[in-house]
């Protein structure tokens, strides 16, 4: 999808055996931000799903907030809850700037234009309703730069291929989707190519 400044492709699939994905996923555009959020329920199935969706939800109803007031939101929503592990990223189009944090499980592998990877580390643990100190981290957005965020089902060995630098988000999707096809899924997998154009 085309909007602004951004293109998004997704690839998700259920783990092996199972009807519901436990990983939730949204992101959104205006003519400020760019915002992408993905989080996993704990386990895997309906309640897991449930946990994620929650954490969405409040992503979607508070896009203009920062990275940190997000997760602290979320943490307190998922109180009694199954818990979840959450990953997320905001493009300042102005500053041009990202944030992004996560906690647990999800990552955000940033690629340049000249292919140099930087893999940005998780804060550990999850989101259940306790305090969790956590960091966010800020840089700079570089002209024609792809983003892949990713949660546990996606390998060492798939962030290394060479179909992460395409500059088509969808060609990325497509090359994931054939580079696991056949393979036995454990994990829910979501892996979410974004690239950054201006």
């Amino acid at each position: 999808m085309k909007q602004n400044n951004v293109d998004v492709a997704i690839f998700q699939k259920a783990k092996k055996g199972r009807y519901y994905c436990g990983d939730s996923y949204f992101y959104t555009e205006t003519e400020d931000v760019f915002v992408c959020a993905l989080a996993d329920g704990l386990g895997s199935g309906e309640f897991a799903k449930e946990s994620s969706q929650i954490v969405i939800d409040i992503i979607k109803n508070n896009i203009h907030t920062t990275v940190e007031q997000l997760i602290k939101k979320s943490n307190e929503l998922l109180t009694g809850k199954r818990g979840a592990v959450i990953g997320i990223l905001k493009m300042d189009f102005h500053s041009r700037h990202y944030s992004f944090s996560s906690i647990g499980n999800i990552g955000v592998l940033t690629i340049t234009e000249n292919g140099k990877k930087k893999r940005n580390i998780p804060n550990t643990g999850y989101l259940a309703g306790y305090h969790r100190p956590f960091k966010v981290v800020t840089d700079r957005l570089e002209p024609e730069m792809n983003l892949i965020m990713f949660s546990d089902g996606v390998s060492d060995n798939d962030l290394s291929q060479p179909f992460l630098l395409n500059k088509d988000v969808n060609q990325v999707t497509d090359a994931y989707a054939n580079h696991v096809s056949g393979k036995v899924r454990n994990d829910d997998t979501t892996l979410i190519a974004i690239r950054y154009e201006n």
